[in-house]
């Protein structure tokens, strides 16, 4: 679960860290009485959860607070690489003498944390990452250990931050841990014409695991932006929608993620990800395939299910369901194997739909639907 930029900024201060004075408004007349209590001159910065809104225009400088006005109403109702933006935030700017860039991420691999940081933050630090990658230092953290004064100290001197940074690192770490994070991301970390240590910009990923025990940060959830995941969601399906032409439905979150690499493999580009799940009726499996038909990006579906608690002929019944609502005008691919998938075939069989095609094996279904959807 991603934090708006103004929760996490609410979080460092909680932990001692300081951040401008600033205030989150989703009306530009409200900005402008903000901005007159900031001071008059104030950054104006669009809340959603993705990064790039700087150079999206969603971040922007209001020189008083008629400007402040004119500006939030400007960012107000924009959208940011898929992201609507409902509310602004307006802080106070601060004159920077250096800016820097520091994180903890979680490393699944490795079974522990790498701490990123360089002298060199801003706008710019994936390209520094990406053609100095020597000007970032990246290093690991135990997670038994933490970050203490002394690995503090460490990360500091191996990135090139100033001294007084180790204490930012530090508590930094304490919100990683005591609120269930699997990222922390300052980027800028700045030091002021006045010599403070300031965050100018956070981002912090919560452990959707620990949701539960988060419920204060969720309160202000995004709806689903994507029309076809609003509605797969209404039917209660998961699924995420991607920028292929190659439908894909599985029964396991398991293997749909083997079916998209295979998909990809073939020279193709998966265009969802979508689970029916273990225990899927066929009315979900035509719903599912309701929705992945409905995307007008798709040029063939691949349809992909080991029977367990599914059993294949229950898959197929929803797919001659769907077959029978749905006007079906793109290739279907079903690869049935496991629990009565001899029934499930014959299904599919009897119902001679011109547009399914049968596969035994998973990269023979692939093969296919990539064929199918390059010829479509």
């Amino acid at each position: 679960m991603d934090l708006y930029e103004h929760q996490a900024r609410q979080l460092f201060e909680e932990y001692g860290i300081l951040v401008p004075r600033a205030e989150v408004t989703d009306s530009p007349r409200r900005a402008r009485a903000i901005a007159r209590g900031l001071g008059g001159r104030v950054v104006v910065k669009a809340q959603v959860r993705t990064g790039g809104r700087g150079k999206a225009g969603g971040v922007r400088l209001a020189e008083d607070p008629a400007a402040a006005e004119r500006t939030a109403r400007q960012i107000l109702g924009t959208d940011i690489k898929g992201h609507p933006v409902r509310a602004v935030m307006l802080a106070q700017p601060v004159d920077i003498e250096s800016e820097f860039y520091v994180s903890y991420v979680l490393d699944r691999a490795a079974g522990r944390f790498l701490a990123i940081a360089s002298a060199e933050g801003g706008t710019e630090i994936e390209e520094v990452a990406a053609t100095r990658p020597e000007a970032v230092a990246r290093i690991p953290v135990d997670p038994a250990e933490g970050v203490t004064s002394a690995k503090a100290t460490e990360i500091v001197r191996a990135a090139g931050l100033p001294p007084r940074a180790a204490d930012i690192l530090i508590r930094l770490w304490q919100v990683l841990t005591r609120e269930d994070a699997v990222l922390v991301e300052v980027n800028p970390l700045v030091r002021t014409t006045r010599g403070q240590i300031m965050a100018l910009d956070g981002k912090v990923t919560l452990d959707d695991n620990a949701r539960f025990r988060q419920t204060r940060r969720g309160e202000q959830e995004d709806p689903h932006t994507d029309p076809l995941e609003a509605a797969a969601a209404a039917r209660g399906i998961d699924y995420v929608k991607l920028d292929g032409e190659v439908g894909v439905i599985g029964n396991g979150a398991g293997l749909v993620m083997a079916t998209l690499d295979v998909v990809a493999d073939c020279g193709a580009r998966p265009a969802n990800f979508l689970d029916i799940g273990g225990g899927a009726s066929a009315r979900i499996m035509s719903d599912g395939l309701s929705v992945v038909l409905s995307d007008p990006d798709v040029r063939s579906v691949l349809v992909n299910v080991f029977g367990g608690i599914t059993a294949c002929d229950t898959v197929a019944d929803g797919i001659v369901r769907a077959l029978d609502t749905v006007r079906a005008t793109k290739p279907l691919v079903v690869r049935l194997d496991g629990n009565n998938a001899a029934r499930g075939r014959a299904v599919l069989g009897d119902r001679a739909h011109p547009l399914v095609h049968q596969a035994t094996t998973m990269d023979e279904a692939a093969r296919l639907a990539a064929r199918l959807a390059d010829t479509t």
